[in-house]
């Protein structure tokens, strides 16, 4: 099933509770309305069963004006009231339920005896005798049939309201209380369908989507070889296989990036090894063939040493690259910056003098010691010192201080020891890839002495750090770590 379709269905029973609520109210309104028209159906009874007792007491009334004579047209009423009672009561008995025909049954039997003790009395009064017709009135009327009837009409006024107003407010209360129980359970189905579209919208949605969040930012990290699984048919599902396929194509286009790099490197490093080599093979060639056409000849001697000079620059430049195409091993100890510099300085003493370079040390005796590989810091430092003194063939200076300063902006403490020369400089635009492997400015150079050291400082926790400005000169910051108190003595591992 998509997850459009969870979603609908979802939503379908979060709008169930609703469409629930909405049929009982409907079902509530026929059944209130239904008991409103039994109700109003009763009361109307009522009020025609008020007309019948009306018109029956005028036309009581009929025969005691006949009876005082001064009414001539009280035998017409009587006469008409009776037609009156007649239909008042025969459209209240139509409207009876089949348990009030008693009641009617009833009424009618006590209009028959009023009719006819009041059609005896008229004949009475008629014949003269009206004392003996008022006599027979009062006993039969007035003091037996009227008050039967006033029993019957209460009766009848009582039972309308045992069987329409009651009975129709409970009908009422048990609709309202019906609504209400139905309502309590439609309640109790909102809950569970809502717990269930939650339960249902987790599992479907945000499960799968945090998984795939997980994945994500593990493919992000790098592993692109973490496996991403692909269970389901949905949006997600399509998802998830969109984003393994990328991550596929993403390891297929690392290899093939990783396989150019190496490529690369093998042509860059041939390239740097031919030139760095074609031009020493040139001159011993050139050098070997003045020797054999002159071997007795005194040049001889002069082209011999040549050739020494350039097998030892070959072998300087084989040196480098083994150094730098394979990983040094690594020995920390606590050791002396004062000591590694002056350990350093002797090689450079006859090249000093016939350069005329000037030294200058800057090396206080409070600078505290450090924890680093002693052959790999005084190969970096051979490395720069001897390129300042290749920049400055001519004369110069060169410096070198060091003073304490933190590795960082609110950092450890560390400490800087700075090579300066005062030779020709590197242009500005060489100098971002100064430290780049095979990358120089002398058609003599290898161009991996400062990579080899920039790889060596950085190994030993610190860096490195070149400024230069033409025509003025080059210094070269190195960034160490203090040593931690308690650490190996100085020299211990050298």
């Amino acid at each position: 099933m998509t997850f459009q379709r969870k979603l609908l269905l979802g939503f379908s029973l979060m709008a169930l509770p609703a469409l629930l609520v909405g049929v009982e109210a409907i079902r509530s309104n026929a059944l209130e309305r239904h008991a409103l028209e039994t109700l109003g159906a009763s009361l109307s009874r009522t009020r025609t069963y008020a007309d019948v007792e009306n018109a029956m007491f005028d036309q009581t009334e009929a025969i005691w004006r006949q009876l005082s004579g001064l009414d001539p047209d009280a035998r017409k009423e009587w006469r008409l009231s009776g037609e009156v009672v007649d239909y008042w009561l025969d459209r209240w008995s139509a409207e009876l339920r089949p348990d009030e025909v008693e009641l009617a049954n009833a009424v009618r039997e006590v209009q028959r005896q009023i009719r006819a003790v009041g059609d005896s009395v008229i004949a009475l009064s008629d014949a003269g005798h009206r004392e003996e017709g008022y006599r027979i009135a009062r006993q039969e009327i007035k003091m037996r049939l009227l008050p039967t009837l006033a029993n019957l009409n209460r009766e009848i006024y009582r039972k309308a309201r045992e069987f329409s107003v009651q009975q129709a407010f409970a009908k009422v209360e048990a609709i309202v209380n019906t609504e209400r129980q139905i309502l309590f359970g439609i309640v109790l189905l909102a809950l569970g369908c809502g717990l269930a579209g939650a339960f249902l919208i987790t599992q479907s949605l945000v499960r799968p989507i945090t998984q795939l969040r997980e994945a994500m930012a593990v493919v992000g990290a790098g592993d692109l070889d973490h496996p991403i699984a692909v269970r389901r048919r949905d949006e997600i599902g399509d998802l998830a296989r969109a984003f393994a396929d990328m991550t596929e194509q993403l390891r297929r286009t690392q290899a093939k990036l990783v396989q150019s790099e190496k490529l690369a490197s093998i042509g860059e490093m041939s390239a740097a090894v031919a030139h760095g080599l074609r031009n020493p093979l040139a001159s011993l060639r050139a050098a070997a063939q003045f020797v054999l056409k002159r071997p007795e000849s005194p040049a001889s001697r002069e082209q011999l040493s040549a050739i020494i000079d350039e097998v030892d620059r070959l072998d300087r430049r084989i040196t480098h690259l083994l150094s730098f195409s394979r990983p040094a091993p690594f020995h920390p100890t606590r050791e002396s910056v004062t000591t590694l510099v002056e350990g350093i300085l002797p090689a450079f003493t006859q090249l000093l003098e016939q350069r005329k370079v000037e030294l200058k040390l800057d090396l206080p005796a409070d600078l505290p010691d450090i924890r680093v590989d002693p052959l790999q810091l005084e190969q970096t430092l051979v490395e720069i010192v001897s390129n300042a003194l290749d920049a400055m063939p001519d004369g110069g200076r060169l410096a070198i201080s060091g003073r304490r300063e933190p590795m960082a902006a609110g950092g450890s403490d560390g400490i800087v020891l700075e090579i300066s020369d005062t030779g020709d400089g590197i242009p500005e635009h060489a100098l971002p890839q100064i430290t780049q492997p095979f990358f120089t400015t002398r058609p003599e150079g290898t161009g991996l002495g400062l990579a080899i050291a920039k790889r060596y400082i950085e190994q030993n926790g610190g860096r490195l750090e070149l400024t230069s400005r033409v025509r003025e000169g080059t210094t070269v910051g190195v960034h160490l770590p203090v040593a931690e108190p308690g650490g190996v003595a100085a020299g211990s591992g050298a």
